[in-house]
């Protein structure tokens, strides 16, 4: 089993679509694979969870994972909002061992997990946990999803030296290109942050809605994060 930890810069930088992208990818090439989301937040059903797309994407559905359900979604809550709020204010606590528990019977299951975060690497689980502190716990290597646009260097350079400083292992970087970003800006970011960084970039993605037309333009990608998971 190969567990990839997919996180974001920000919120709403397109994780769920690399996520949903890169399990196809792997399916489509031989693999036995599920994703998995150990909290989402804002979501009443399942049909609209990220998990929900990422089935979508990779052309499955619910029933193909009903016996899996508690394992690939630990934890759900409608309130919007960062896991420890959510979880407060309907008052449900998130217990680290749940997911740790999860993670762990879904990849005696399968080749890979793929496991997609909520928000960014140090959003707060309860009090106590940061959602990087699992990541290090199941040592997961992991994949970095920018949105490239202004500030994108910034917030990927500090989500690459908070891994760093938990020596956790960073397979490389995926940019999602902002809608009506300058072109300089969209050309720069990936090269600069590849050199400060020194870190693998792995593609960039258009702004594109859609999904046969992505995956095809994802397909490089998804072969450069294998190679540097094999």
């Amino acid at each position: 089993m190969r567990g990839i930890f997919v996180t974001g810069t920000d919120t709403g930088v397109g994780k769920t679509i690399v996520t949903g992208l890169l399990a196809r990818y792997l399916l489509e090439n031989g693999s036995n694979v599920v994703t998995q989301k150990w909290v989402q937040t804002g979501c009443s059903d399942f049909t609209s969870t990220d998990v929900g797309l990422h089935l979508k994407i990779m052309g499955r559905k619910k029933r193909d994972v009903k016996d899996l359900l508690n394992f690939v979604l630990p934890y759900m809550f409608k309130t919007a909002g960062s896991p420890h709020l959510s979880s407060s204010i309907e008052n449900k606590r998130i217990y680290p061992d749940k997911i740790i528990k999860s993670f762990r019977i879904l990849s005696g299951k399968f080749d890979f997990v793929i496991t997609e975060g909520t928000g960014g690497v140090l959003v707060p689980l309860n009090k106590k946990n940061l959602l990087i502190d699992i990541v290090k716990k199941l040592d997961l290597s992991v994949v970095i999803v920018a949105q490239n646009k202004l500030g994108a260097i910034n917030h990927t350079l500090l989500t690459i030296e908070a891994l760093r400083r938990r020596r956790i292992k960073i397979l490389g970087i995926v940019f999602n290109n902002a809608e009506l970003e300058n072109k300089i800006i969209l050309s720069d970011n990936p090269l600069i942050i590849k050199t400060l960084s020194r870190e693998k970039v792995f593609g960039v993605l258009s702004r594109n809605s859609r999904l046969d037309k992505l995956y095809k333009e994802f397909t490089p990608i998804g072969k450069r994060i294998c190679k540097a998971v094999m």
